[in-house]
């Protein structure tokens, strides 16, 4: 399983972008799928995942409403879309896959494969 995670950047509040995670070596039908962030000083967080088993999505409660998460099963890809940010969204981004539904879909230890970050920053 790969995980390849791009399109973060600097954006200024309010604005918008979209994520995309490259994936390999799996079965999206059979996987969880989804992202975590990381913040500065700060623990990682689930933000939204993906059940490939039956198309469930969770959003955290601070993300819901303005991020969006999709997949592309035969391009094999995640994405992440964004729109309203806010300085506080400012982190780190994981994409991550398993192939083992857990309790929660945002519990940080379910997650077996990890992709590298990529950094999004939001200026006020």
């Amino acid at each position: 399983v790969q995980l390849q995670a791009f399109g973060g950047g600097s954006v200024q509040a309010w604005g918008s972008l979209r994520l995309s995670c490259v994936t390999s070596g799996f079965n999206f039908e059979q996987y969880i799928i989804g992202w975590f962030r990381q913040a500065p000083g700060k623990e990682r967080e689930g933000v939204s995942c993906m059940d490939g088993y039956d198309g469930r999505t969770v959003y955290a409660d601070s993300v819901k409403g303005r991020f969006t998460i999709s997949s592309d099963s035969a391009k094999k890809m995640v994405y992440l879309q964004m729109i309203n940010l806010k300085p506080e969204d400012t982190a780190v981004y994981y994409c991550v896959a398993t192939p083992i539904r857990p309790d929660e879909l945002l519990l940080q230890r379910a997650y077996n494969y990890w992709g590298q970050g990529t950094q999004v920053t939001v200026s006020s």
